[in-house]
């Protein structure tokens, strides 16, 4: 009985065997897959233009007030009255403040006293000899002719070495007399006031020293865009190209810019990738009056360093470059594409310029 078994058990492990083969068999080999469709390529068309371009140089910086008149104490004084406040607006010629003038009207009475005591006294020795010229006997001797000769030429060094100093005193009180004068200071410049932003006490100075700087007056209608170039860029900007200017905080706002100058001297940076110094020029740009437009603000702009209004336009993604020629594949339509070979002018990162080998109105494909 155990016999039949095992022999029954033999027969359908076979049996299984050969029916997962055949399954296996018909899955791979006899039964047919479907056929996958391919779709064709598709196929990017770019128009071929006639249009103006462009091209650019872009920049960033910050906006600075173009007129800035700096001011400074006269003298070192006390302040008696302050007539302006900060951020104000002031005309040329209003009173900014007044400074108190007794210390310098004291400095000047005792100069125009010394001036003249060394005036009278240079008098009296011009007197004294002359008297004693008038008296003198004539020397009989070498020596005594000498000794005459060293005193009269005594006298005159004296007397040059007074007129310098009389000189150098009338000196210091015309300038004494020239800072008495600002002791009330009038604004030499129309604009807003701004008092100096470094004062440890941020509030306007009682006591001042001789050219102490007090603050500014800004014409806040008036600024312009100070940018840094490569130089790389530098020699294709050039004073009186046009410049499209976008403020960081205001993007979509954008503002037109002339480039007023262009430094013929580098400053130097420290790169952030590279070792050693980079060299940067500073480009001036003059800005379109705005009301959002104000000094310190983050500015990008694109100065446009070459123009041509009317060119033959295609996408630089359809030009193929190998080597020094270059091409696109020109759609001759029903399907049909022919590689075409152009000549290039100006290129940007969005269009080519075509010399020859296409004109406006073809369309070009990429594949």
């Amino acid at each position: 009985m155990k016999r039949i078994f095992k022999r029954t058990l033999k027969w359908v492990i076979i049996l299984g065997i050969i029916a997962a083969a055949g399954y296996i068999l018909y899955s791979k080999v006899l039964k047919k897959e479907p056929e996958v469709v391919m779709e064709p390529p598709q196929v990017i068309s770019f128009p071929v233009t006639q249009e103006p371009m462009t091209s650019t140089v872009q920049v960033k910086g910050k906006s600075k007030y173009q007129e800035e008149t700096l001011v400074y104490a006269p003298f070192a004084s006390k302040v008696t009255a302050w007539k302006v406040e900060n951020g104000g607006q002031v005309k040329k010629g209003d009173v900014l403040f007044t400074l108190d003038q007794s210390t310098l009207k004291n400095e000047i009475a005792t100069t125009e006293a010394t001036i003249h005591k060394a005036k009278l006294e240079g008098e009296l020795n011009t007197f004294v000899s002359q008297q004693d010229e008038d008296a003198a006997v004539p020397a009989g001797t070498e020596a005594e002719r000498l000794k005459a000769l060293a005193a009269q030429e005594t006298a005159r060094l004296n007397d040059e070495l007074n007129q310098v100093n009389a000189d150098i005193q009338e000196k210091e009180l015309t300038d004494k007399r020239a800072k008495l004068n600002s002791a009330v200071y009038h604004a030499p410049a129309t604009g807003i006031f701004l008092y100096d932003s470094s004062s440890e006490t941020g509030e306007r100075p009682q006591m001042v020293t001789d050219n102490q700087y007090i603050g500014k007056i800004v014409d806040l209608s008036k600024l312009e865009f100070i940018a840094l170039v490569g130089e790389q860029d530098i020699f294709r900007i050039k004073p009186g190209m046009k410049v499209q200017v976008k403020m960081t905080a205001m993007k979509d706002l954008i503002l037109k810019g002339v480039v007023k100058k262009v430094s013929k001297f580098a400053t130097t940076t420290t790169g952030q990738n590279t070792a050693g110094q980079v060299p940067q020029f500073e480009v001036v740009i003059s800005l379109q009056p705005d009301e959002h437009l104000i000094g310190g603000l983050s500015l990008s702009g694109d100065i446009e360093t070459l123009r041509k209004d009317k060119t033959t336009v295609v996408s630089s993604i359809a030009v193929i470059h190998e080597g020094n020629q270059a091409f696109v594949m020109l759609d001759k339509g029903k399907g049909q594409y022919e590689r075409k070979e152009i000549k290039i002018g100006m290129e940007t990162s969005e269009k080519t310029e075509v010399l020859s080998g296409l004109k406006p109105g073809d369309t070009v494909v990429l594949q």
